[in-house]
């Protein structure tokens, strides 16, 4: 084993040690196994010997009770073991899976942008199962064959050292077999992964943009590539499946040789003079007892190679560093002054940077709204205030702090977020509101915050209320609905920053027109950055930002910029035409 997997596997194995009382009775157990197997061999030649060949009364009557007192230890040895191993096995499964869920949670948002989400969830439903195969079953073949195969080549050896001895001209074509077995597993294995992840990525796609699949008539093109990831995760296992086969049939052959050249010896004429049926019998059992433990210890380390590449994989992302959160400045609610010095910001892979020189401030208490086409770098520019991107050169800070300076989690508790993309959790309507930190929250609160985001006219005609459930994604809500929820969690945080990232555009005019005069009660004492392409709903803010290619082109209010007939303008009278023409045709 190489030495970057040897330190993986030492590393796994830490995890299955924290569970050294379950680790020494599995061992204990095995112990136990492994030496009734052996007696039980060496009592073949006294059953022959003395019950069929001698007729010895006390060995006739003792003998059935002693074979049976064995095995009573051997299967209280076996299910020890067994559970003892599995215990730990699901405890490490277990363990693995919550720090690398744990760690999900605190990586950057760049790295989401990267790793497909089903890779990330292949690795907590199969990648880590890999891991229970490397620290429990490798293990205990490891100790359970390795204590067998010694305890019969012990019997063998007290039976007859000289037959026995001519049983070692397998030992290297069997470590042979192990080397090129284990190789090629490892290889595999970290395909198989890869494999499982595009798998359960398609899945995740296809029944995510079900509606889309069908409008557009994608379930032929959406069938070929899942068949084409299905095919290569079949030939890879097939693969798995071919070498443990071949691994399995060259030792059998390799065994046979071996058992035709003791039987081939022990039955020359200098040789049947001194051994006894019983003995003979007794070297043959142990021959072929041994056998399946030789085939199991030539695939653990394909096993463990599986495991570790498993392993590997979910050290790679429990290692990795979480957000910067470096910042030590913490206040229970902040002024909300906003300020951007010649802030850049480069998204990885791209040429041209997503922001470019922006310079902006924002007074505390004042409504900023951001806007310009798709792509200027409007949601980018709200991205960076939260932390969820840093900037690549600039500053920006908040009431005079550098936002490095501040905890992250003081730094985010001042921060209301609503997004382009509504998140909601399959649970009910009222812990979505009250989400996170929020669930403290009193019903009188909760149901304030609905009302003010017009929200309650919907919830109170739902059967439940409040307690109705969402469904997985708001499935069981409408666009609106799923919005004026994520407003309402927004409006409960109460926090002195708030983002409404196209926050009604999803919104009929009716609600769209209640939902605009809501925030004007309660957005006082906050400082607001909104975006929206719809101008209508930001012409009262404080100060409107133009956007173009990652630049402020123009900045001032709504009556402002329409004096300057630039950017903004364009804008104004391209929207207000498309109105026009829809309220002439509404078909």
């Amino acid at each position: 084993m190489p030495v970057s997997a040897f330190a993986t596997y030492r590393r796994l194995l830490g995890y299955a040690a924290r569970n050294w009382g379950y680790a020494i009775a599995g061992i204990s157990g095995m112990v136990f196994d492994a030496a009734v197997a052996a007696v039980f061999t060496a009592m073949i030649r006294p059953m022959l010997d003395d019950l069929f060949i001698s007729r010895n009364e006390t060995a006739i009557l003792w003998m059935p009770l002693i074979i049976v007192g064995l095995f009573i230890v051997r299967g209280a040895a076996t299910y020890i073991a067994d559970y003892g191993l599995a215990r730990i096995g699901r405890d490490v499964v277990e363990t693995l899976r919550g720090e690398v869920f744990a760690r999900y949670l605190e990586l950057p948002a760049p790295h989401f942008d990267r790793e497909p989400s089903g890779q990330m969830i292949s690795r907590l439903t199969y990648t880590v199962e890999q891991v229970a195969q490397a620290s429990t079953n490798a293990v205990k073949v490891m100790i359970l064959d390795s204590l067998t195969v010694i305890g019969l080549i012990g019997v063998m050896l007290y039976q007859s050292a000289r037959l026995t001895l001519m049983l070692f001209v397998m030992a290297p074509l069997i470590a042979l077999v192990a080397w090129i077995v284990g190789r090629r597993y490892r290889r595999i294995s970290s395909k198989i992964q890869h494999s499982v992840g595009s798998v359960t990525g398609i899945v995740d796609e296809a029944v995510s943009g079900q509606r889309e699949v069908k409008v557009y008539l994608g379930q032929p093109s959406e069938l070929k590539r899942f068949s084409q990831v299905n095919e290569q995760n079949r030939q890879l296992n097939l693969k798995i499946a071919s070498t443990n086969a071949l691994s399995t049939s060259v030792v059998q052959v390799v065994a046979a040789c071996a058992l035709a050249l003791v039987i081939y010896f022990a039955t020359r004429p200098s040789m049947l003079e001194v051994m006894s049926p019983g003995t003979f019998m007794s070297l043959i059992t142990a021959m072929l007892m041994m056998l399946p433990s030789l085939k199991r210890l030539t695939t653990v380390q394909a096993m463990m190679q599986r495991g570790v590449a498993a392993a590997e994989d979910l050290f790679r992302i429990v290692d990795m560093p979480g957000e910067k959160d470096t910042g030590e400045h913490v206040v229970d609610r902040c002024q909300g002054d906003i300020e951007l010095r010649d802030v850049v910001l480069h998204y990885p892979g791209q040429v041209a940077p997503a922001l470019n020189g922006i310079s902006l401030h924002c007074a505390p208490g004042t409504v900023t709204a951001l806007v310009g086409r798709s792509g200027s770098g409007k949601s980018s520019l709200a991205s960076l205030i939260p932390r969820f991107y840093e900037p690549d050169s600039g500053s920006i800070l908040l009431d005079g702090q550098p936002l490095a300076a501040w905890k992250l989690e003081s730094l985010r508790s001042q921060i209301a977020w609503v997004g382009q993309q509504i998140v909601l959790f399959n649970d009910s309507i009222a812990r979505n509101i009250a989400y996170g930190a929020l669930g403290n929250a009193t019903r009188e609160q909760i149901v304030a915050a609905a009302e003010a985001a017009n929200a309650s006219e919907f919830i109170n005609r739902l059967p439940n209320g409040l307690d109705s459930q969402a469904g997985e994604g708001g499935a069981l809500l409408s666009g609106g609905q799923r919005q004026r929820i994520a407003i309402a969690r927004a409006l409960l945080k109460d926090a002195p920053l708030l983002i409404l990232d196209e926050a009604t555009s999803a919104l009929d005019t009716e609600s769209e027109r209640l939902i605009q005069d809501a925030l004007k009660r309660l957005l006082r004492d906050r400082t607001v950055l909104v975006i929206a392409h719809r101008l209508s709903t930001i012409e009262h803010a404080d100060q409107i930002v133009v956007l173009d290619e990652g630049r402020i082109v123009e900045r001032g209010t709504h009556r402002e910029l329409l004096g300057k007939d630039g950017h903004y303008a364009a804008l104004h009278r391209v929207q207000f035409r498309d109105q026009e023409q829809q309220a002439k045709d509404p078909t």
